[in-house]
């Protein structure tokens, strides 16, 4: 599973934080998201999709 992120696009809503704390933070000045990891293990698939389901902006883009 590959992860890429329309930076641009983050609004900073943070439910990808709340979906999956291991793969996304925020930054503190602006609540953008970071990706703490762009390829993550099998085990996180589900709270990934769930993550780029739930983001209000759409910015999460997940490749198999």
């Amino acid at each position: 599973m590959q992860i890429s992120i329309d930076y641009d696009k983050c609004c900073g809503a943070g439910q990808c934080v709340l979906a999956a704390p291991n793969v996304f933070d925020q930054r503190d000045e602006d609540g953008i998201v970071v990706l703490l990891d762009d390829n993550p293990p099998a085990d996180q698939a589900e709270n990934v999709a769930q993550a780029a389901a739930v983001c209000p902006a759409a910015v999460i883009q997940v490749r198999q």
